[in-house]
């Protein structure tokens, strides 16, 4: 049997932040809402593989692509992806998990403050001071071009995309949570 997308501790985590459903209308209810735990599990299908959202198989049991995509962008919305990393950063720092001297920060945001990124070449310290080694980047970079769907932007909304890079930087984090207990 297959190790499930959605771990029970994963789902312990990410539940609490999850906004509460509207309640069905009594009159003409429509169809039943599809499990938040099956919709995560769509959302997780579509950012590890990298398909379409109309492709997702229905034997999954998640509902229809657009649902989940919808159900992603209602979440996000919420701020749920913001927060969970918000948690599973802080459960990082409490133990231990974190190293503050190797740090990476994304160029963009740099020169918008002016500063030029300068990276290092392999094996030497950073001249800058803003890190130490070139890997972290690149470690940093293949950690999240593990989720396919973050190799090449194929989505239109920003909103999305930064979602699924919400998404992905906080199973990195739950990831490394897991293994150091």
């Amino acid at each position: 049997m297959t190790k499930p997308l959605v771990s029970d501790e994963l789902w312990e985590k990410v539940q609490p932040f999850l906004p509460v459903p509207k309640p069905r209308r009594f009159r003409y209810p429509g169809r039943k809402r599809i499990d938040d735990r099956k919709a995560l599990t769509g959302i997780l299908f579509v950012l590890k593989s990298g398909i379409p959202w109309e492709q997702l198989p229905q034997e999954m049991g998640c509902g229809s692509g657009m649902t989940c995509w919808r159900r992603l962008k209602a979440w996000h919305d919420a701020g749920v992806w913001e927060r969970l990393h918000h948690l599973l950063l802080s459960k990082l720092r409490a133990a231990d998990g974190l190293d503050g001297s190797r740090a990476c920060v994304d160029s963009a945001s740099l020169r918008a403050r002016h500063i030029s990124p300068v990276i290092a070449r392999r094996g030497t310290e950073h001249g800058s001071g803003l890190g130490v080694y070139r890997w972290v980047v690149e470690r940093t970079l293949a950690w999240l071009r593990q989720f396919r769907r973050l190799r090449v932007r194929d989505e239109r909304r920003a909103d999305i995309h930064e979602a699924f890079l919400s998404i992905g930087c906080s199973l990195i984090c739950f990831r490394r949570l897991i293994s150091l207990c």
